[in-house]
């Protein structure tokens, strides 16, 4: 007997749960990554309702998170997620906490259980509260007394302003389901105030008037500012260097543009860095990895730094301020300034010095594989989406990246498997624009069951995969460290295989000469493609 399901009518009492969707329309959201449970199946059910937001069903929380990461991090928008109680949140720790050291703006929308179910041992009861308040913004937990359009407007305000970041919001089944009632309360403003730097701009016209050798660096705090930078540095004519989440910032191919500081970076960033007397730094964070680990970092220069957060007491001078509107504000005041020209020169032979040429070599590095990747794709200005590994550390030193938002990639937590579904969500928030996801065979494998959620939802990601047959990185540093390999190689499954089971095409690359036409194949299939690419076991970076 043939079971029939009867369509819903929607009731026109408005619950909590329709409410909280309507006001995601509102705010112009129209894509939710997400994995269904008891907790959230009244959102699900006014989702269902509405033709304005698109529901991705992910096949693991974790990669809903890093979903709504290359979403938003590829288009400048806030990423949604929704997850429902117990396991379905804590799977998006890692994610969260992802989102949060490289201050992505996240709205995740946490099922939880009744309010009137939480006294002794109850059924998926975790303390979202607990868990997620040293890695969010701000966590709301939704009571009966509180109006949910205000809390998921002030959610998106936080999560999108100064410093960004993701939000929690914790919703009681029994509150979604309740009937809602606006409460009438005051609307908060989130907006940054326009602030005066006359002062900071004069202090810092008297270093740059003293410099004899500036260099700008610019990190992900900069990213919002691209066009102000490259103002800032065509007027000035002033040599540049990024942080790994600085990348595309300013023009990769600009000839002042020295490449990525600090443990991984180049080696010409990383000299002149060490030879200029004053950084002016825009957005930069300092990490452990752009400063080498060193506890005297910069103590033989002037370092000015312009981020929402304060930096270092160290630092000559420290303005906190949005280095968007710092810049405009600069760039409105008149400074006349002329670099000096043996210090241009001597950059530039710098980066003349230290470029790689591996064409000789017969193997496959992944210097080669990424340059000539780079150069094939040069005119489709595609977005890379990286893994974390050799690979991700490689593509940032040999992929040239002219325009922001074009290089996504897990900078502060270093999370593995991130690549994939980041991917899914760039090409969702960027549907007419070429992406690429480089990734590791460690990598790949934390989250390659979301090839189903490319299978289903038709995403046409590039996936390249730099296949060593090992952990890289890891053996990298074992063999400098401890001069021995422990668990680090593996025994990996045929991916085109894998890929034949998920209904996707791919191919498999082992010579030089294979390469670029496989790219080509690759990019021209309507739909996902998987490119592995069997390169140097040992190489280093």
């Amino acid at each position: 007997m043939e079971t029939q399901i009867q369509n819903n009518t929607k009731t026109e009492t408005q619950t909590v749960a329709g409410e909280l969707v309507n006001t995601l329309v509102k705010l112009g959201v129209d894509s939710v990554f997400g994995y269904p449970g008891a907790a959230v199946l009244s959102i699900y059910n006014e989702l269902s309702y509405t033709n304005k937001i698109t529901h991705y069903l992910v096949r693991h929380e974790q990669a809903a998170i890093h979903a709504a990461e290359g979403y938003a991090r590829s288009s400048g928008k806030v990423g949604v997620v929704l997850v429902t109680s117990g396991p379905g949140f804590t799977n998006t720790i890692t994610g969260i906490v992802n989102a949060f050291t490289d201050s992505t703006p996240l709205v995740v929308l946490a099922g939880d259980v009744p309010t009137t179910n939480k006294a002794g041992k109850v059924f998926q009861n975790v303390d979202i509260i607990s868990m997620t308040k040293s890695c969010a913004k701000k966590v709301f937990s939704v009571t009966q007394k509180d109006d949910i359009e205000q809390i998921v407007e002030e959610a998106f305000a936080v999560a999108n302003t100064g410093v960004k970041g993701p939000v929690v919001i914790a919703l009681p089944r029994n509150i979604l389901e309740s009937d809602y009632k606006s409460k009438n309360t005051n609307i908060i403003e989130y907006d940054l105030k326009s602030n005066n730097y006359s002062g900071a701009i004069d202090k810092l016209n008297k270093l740059l008037s003293s410099a004899k050798k500036p260099l700008v660096l610019v990190g992900g705090g900069a990213v919002n500012a691209s066009e102000e930078v490259k103002s800032f540095i065509g007027k000035y004519n002033i040599p540049l260097v990024s942080t790994l989440m600085g990348i595309g910032t300013f023009p990769s191919e600009n000839d002042l543009y020295m490449g990525m500081i600090g443990i991984n970076g180049s080696q010409s960033a990383n000299t002149v860095l060490n030879n200029c007397d004053l950084l002016i730094s825009f957005g930069a964070a300092f990490s452990d990895r752009s400063t080498c680990k060193r506890a005297n970092f910069g103590s033989n220069t002037k370092i000015v730094s312009v981020n929402l957060n304060l930096i270092s007491e160290d630092f000559e001078l420290q303005i906190k301020a949005d280095v968007r509107e710092f810049i405009q504000q600069y760039l409105s005041k008149s400074f006349d300034y002329k670099v000096n020209n043996e210090w241009l020169n001597q950059t530039r032979a710098i980066k003349e010095e230290f470029i790689t040429d591996d064409k000789s070599v017969d193997c496959l590095h992944s210097s080669y594989v990424l340059a000539a990747i780079c150069e094939y794709t040069r005119n489709l200005e595609p977005i890379v989406v990286t893994d974390v590994g050799q690979h991700q550390l490689l593509t940032a030193q040999f992929y040239n990246f002219n325009k922001p938002r074009k290089f996504i990639t897990s900078g502060g937590l270093g999370t593995m498997g991130f690549g994939l579904p980041a991917a899914i969500g760039a090409h969702i928030a960027n549907p007419d624009n070429l992406v690429l996801n480089i990734t590791g065979d460690g990598s790949f494998q934390m989250n390659l069951q979301e090839l189903a959620t490319c299978r289903e939802h038709h995403i046409p990601v590039k996936i390249i995969i730099m296949n060593n047959g090992y952990l890289g990185m890891v053996r990298q540093m074992q063999e400098k460290i401890y001069n021995n390999r422990y668990q680090v190689e593996m025994t990996n499954p045929d991916f085109v295989k894998i890929a034949e089971a998920y209904d996707l095409f791919s191919i498999r690359v082992t010579k030089k000469d294979e390469l670029i036409p496989a790219i080509k194949q690759a990019i021209a299939h309507n739909g996902t493609a998987i490119v592995d690419i069997r390169i140097d076991s040992f190489e280093e970076i």
